[in-house]
């Protein structure tokens, strides 16, 4: 899989193109602002996009769902508890298939309850459940502390330390980071109790 990873709009989102270098079939994960650009990288590496990705449905996430879906015929893809328009419904341990290419799903509520992370490959696109060096904030509609930590502790803190990490925003000190090197540095990811995190999350 090739990463093209495009930082969007005055909130530094990250839209990010993901190809199958097999068959240059795609999918475009998270999708809102400055399209021009990924319509760019579309045609420059001449991609067939199978899906539109969102990680959650905030409007920094999917304001460029029509718009792509107008310029590709992709189907929307978005979790189960999403209330915004989309095409199809995954949950937890379900498979995205784009040519030889699979990313599994992870449901990881929290930052809200339709957030999702995609896994594969040696990749993590972990949406705004964790960034470089911080995580999403649990303080807007169907946000939860306590779904956050267990997000965290019970399913990602457990994955390859090797894997490495592409988030929905560049709000850290690099643009992608590993598994590994967040458990050392991520202030989020240091073991507390339950309690501990609700606490320091406010």
């Amino acid at each position: 899989m090739k990463i093209h990873q495009i930082q969007v709009g005055n909130m530094q989102n990250f839209t990010y193109v993901v190809e199958d270098e097999n068959t240059n079939e795609g999918i475009i994960i998270d999708p809102s602002w400055d399209l021009d650009q990924i319509e760019k990288i579309i045609k420059r590496n001449n991609l067939k996009i199978k899906y539109i990705v969102n990680t959650h449905h905030h409007f920094d996430h999917t304001l460029g769902n029509e718009g792509m879906n107008e310029l590709t015929n992709a189907k929307i893809i978005q979790h189960e508890e999403s209330e915004l328009k989309h095409d199809i419904a995954v949950k937890d341990g379900d498979i995205i298939e784009f040519g030889d290419s699979k990313l599994t799903v992870l449901h990881t509520p929290g930052h809200s309850k339709d957030s999702i992370c995609l896994i594969g490959d040696g990749l993590f696109f972990s949406g705004d459940t964790l960034f470089v060096g911080n995580c999403g904030r649990t303080d807007l509609p169907g946000g939860s502390a306590k779904d956050l930590y267990h997000s965290l502790f019970d399913i990602i803190y457990s994955l390859n330390n090797d894997l490495v990490i592409y988030p929905g925003h560049n709000y850290g000190h690099s643009s992608s980071s590993t598994i590994g090197q967040e458990k050392i540095t991520n202030p989020v990811m240091q073991k507390r109790t339950e309690q501990e995190f609700v606490d320091m999350m406010g």
